[in-house]
């Protein structure tokens, strides 16, 4: 039985709709005055007004819910990360405590006969020796020979059961399947693809969850699609952090969540689309007749009308502007853009929706702290550095070398809360520079790149930072006429940033395999050299660098590539692509897991090309029943 409907049950309910869509585009349209009033006497229209009230209502209690959910997925995420680091603490420990002081004993490995390959698919011979853990020191020119060095064909391969369905479970999240045909664009592996696709279906969940699917009831379907929006924006933000506590609780720092940050944007653009246009057609085409008032043009010029479509035009400029095309093309007007476009789309934001404003206060508060805390004030500094050009002429070497004992005698106490590039840094770690002294906007940019010098071990109290700049357009090829007509330059740097997890996982393994791509070799030597050189252990290394053509080889010099040999490091250096082709690195991948009796770590950083084959050679391995820890080393996808 329906209660009595009074007049002032229709006046509250008409104050209830007012105040849950006050900030909505509706509301401006909505309007009680004394000339013109709804017809709240008939029954079925104060109940079906009800009715959309509660759902409104209800979508909001729902969707209130939603951090609560990603807070708990967070935190299994963070249980597990430590659970992981407290067992990599303990094979590093029985890997690296058994070494005696780091010296490994070589067992020189027989001699082979050196090849060049001359096709894109290089032959690999025999097998490699599962327990020597140093080549054989000679003179012999490492770039002309073969991919495996030290084979043994006597030695068998190590039997492997029948792989589990854990295996095959596993062997499948890390498939990286093919580039999206016409386009060509790069698709990450299984794993981070059901993990966004798990993202988006809790979206669709909250947005769809006991929403009447009746088409009069379309506004309410309308107004969730901007709180899907607006919940999910100090998300998107703390993502795109440089600075944030996602690092300290996943063990991955920024720039390997920079693909979830891109997702979480796309969908936010998406879900601002659908608010956008479900509200047009709200009132363009469902709308009650007794329940609209006003004209169109009303509608359309209503200030909060208005201050909607600025952070919806915002917001999707952003969207575009961040898209890789667009990046690759337009880099540093990509950079102006996404600081002007948040800040614009924060403010239209504010004024236009009243409940988002808490969701974009936090938002502005992770922005503030990371822009202006940390990266402006306390990780920022100037140094002067050298600049050569190196033997291919489209590389600039800048170097810098300071005191870290004069540096951190000379710290101030609110530097405790932020340590920047002066007090050292950690393997594959990176820096974002920017050089004024070029003129133009520069002073403005920010550009980052990987440290390629190996980090500063404890006791070591000189610093040598090493930055390989590939000139392409630009900054960069700016910076490569500068380096041409001088040999210094001041530099800001903001910075280090990255994370341990790759070179713990190395650590944590008996035999390590490293790939480099190219300029790959700036992520992966630095890698190398504390596995090999500052923290050694009892563990094979495995190092290859594919190289587009002779004059790269000048980007690591002989003398480290001399000491790692003695420390026991398996380098290979194929010949030139540009001369034979692309090497057989799967195969290569192959060889080296057959002959090893244990687990495997590894780490590629180069081309997407090449981190996908190494990463699908992984999964055929693993399949086998190999037990294969992978770290691909790429900004982004």
């Amino acid at each position: 039985m329906k209660p009595d409907l009074s007049t002032s049950d229709g006046e509250w309910a008409l104050d209830v709709f007012r105040q849950s869509l006050r900030t909505s585009q509706l509301a401006s349209s909505f309007r009680i005055t004394e000339a013109s009033r709804l017809p709240l006497d008939d029954p079925e229209k104060l109940e079906y007004l009800r009715e959309l009230i509660q759902y409104i209502l209800d979508g909001r209690t729902i969707i209130a819910s939603y951090n609560l959910v990603v807070l708990i997925i967070l935190l299994s995420f963070t249980a597990s990360h430590f659970y992981r680091g407290i067992i990599q603490g303990r094979k590093r420990a029985a890997i690296e405590g058994a070494s005696d002081g780091g010296d490994v004993v070589p067992e020189a490995p027989e001699d082979c006969e050196h090849h060049a390959g001359s096709s894109s698919s290089s032959t690999l011979e025999g097998s490699l020796s599962s327990r020597t853990t140093h080549l054989k020191d000679t003179d012999a020119d490492i770039e002309r020979q073969p991919l495996l060095l030290g084979l043994r064909q006597d030695r068998p391969s190590p039997s492997r059961s029948k792989p589990s369905v854990f295996a095959i479970i596993r062997s499948w999240l890390m498939y990286q399947p093919r580039p999206i045909p016409f386009i060509n664009r790069s698709l990450p592996s299984n794993a981070t693809s059901l993990f966004v696709a798990g993202y988006y279906g809790l979206n669709i969940f909250v947005h769809l969850f006991k929403l009447p699917f009746e088409l009069r009831y379309f506004f309410a379907f309308a107004d969730r699609a901007g709180y899907v929006f607006v919940v999910n924006l100090p998300l998107l933000y703390l993502l795109a952090a440089k600075n944030q506590p996602l690092k300290l609780l996943t063990g991955r720092s920024y720039e390997a969540l920079n693909i979830y940050h891109r997702r979480v944007g796309e969908l936010m653009c998406f879900e601002a689309l659908v608010h956008f246009a479900s509200m047009l057609i709200w009132r363009l085409i469902l709308e009650p007749e007794w329940l609209a008032t006003g004209s169109l043009w009303h509608y359309f010029t209503h200030p909060l009308i208005l201050l909607g479509i600025g952070a919806f035009v915002s917001y999707e400029l952003l969207y575009f502007t961040s898209l890789g095309s667009f990046r690759e093309r337009w880099y540093e007007l990509f950079l102006a853009s996404h600081v002007l476009l948040q800040i614009a789309a924060l403010l239209f934001l504010w004024l236009h929706f009243y409940t988002s404003r808490p969701y974009v206060l936090a938002s502005l508060v992770i922005f503030v702290l990371d822009r202006i805390a940390w990266r402006i004030g306390l990780k920022s500094t100037v140094v002067t550095a050298d600049v050569e050009v190196l033997e291919d002429g489209e590389t600039v070497l800048l170097s810098a070398n300071w005191d870290l004992t004069r540096v951190e005698g000379q710290k101030p106490l609110w530097r405790s809360l932020g340590r920047n590039i002066l007090h050292g840094w950690r393997p594959a770690d990176h820096v974002f520079i920017s050089i004024p002294g070029l003129g133009g906007s520069n002073a403005l940019q920010a550009h980052p790149f990987t440290i390629a010098s190996a980090a500063p071990s404890r006791g070591n109290t000189l610093a040598q930072l090493n930055l390989l700049i590939r000139a392409y357009s630009g900054f960069t090829s700016e910076l490569l006429r500068h380096a041409r007509l001088n040999s210094t330059v001041s530099i800001k740097i903001d910075g280090p940033y990255g994370s341990q997890d790759p070179l713990n996982v190395l650590r944590a393994s008996k035999s390590a395999i490293l790939i480099a791509g190219g300029s790959g070799v700036a992520v992966v030597f630095p890698l190398l050299w504390d596995l090999a050189i500052t923290h050694p252990g009892k563990r094979q290394i495995h190092f290859m660098w594919i190289i587009h053509s002779g004059s790269q080889r000048s980007w690591l010099s002989a003398d480290r590539l001399d000491k790692l040999r003695q420390a026991g490091v398996r380098i290979t250096i194929p010949q030139p692509t540009v001369e034979v082709g692309r090497p057989d690195v799967a195969r290569y991948i192959s060889e080296v897991a057959k002959a090893s009796l244990t687990d495997i770590s590894m780490v590629v950083s180069g081309p997407d090309g090449l981190n996908r084959t190494a990463r699908n050679a992984c999964v055929k391995e693993v399949r086998r029943g190999m037990d294969i820890e992978l770290r691909v080393e790429k900004f982004g996808w």
